[in-house]
């Protein structure tokens, strides 16, 4: 965590939240001719209605020499493989 410092405050004491908060300036005018306040607060909420559907359907059929009487040392080799991926990126 980084530290803040503040100088010349009139007191020399630790601020709580409230008196952190309403701590303004740095800006180099005395007195300026536009008022600053009130200053607008970001705002970080989303709301997110996402429907993701994925179908996949695979179907292998390996049918070699198959009730075949007269051969006989028939090999057969099915590698199959098959992936899905759904993502939802929120920013």
């Amino acid at each position: 965590m980084q530290t803040l410092i503040i100088n010349d405050l009139a007191q020399n004491c630790e601020l709580d939240h409230k008196q952190m908060a309403s701590v303004r300036g740095g800006h180099g005018m005395s007195s300026p001719s536009y008022s600053l306040y009130p200053m607008p607060s970001p705002t970080y909420s989303k709301t997110v209605n996402a429907t993701q559907n994925l179908a996949q359907i695979q179907s292998v059929l390996n049918e070699t020499a198959d009730g075949s009487a007269f051969v006989n040392g028939v090999t057969a080799n099915n590698n199959t493989s098959q992936f899905g991926q759904n993502n939802l990126l929120v920013i």
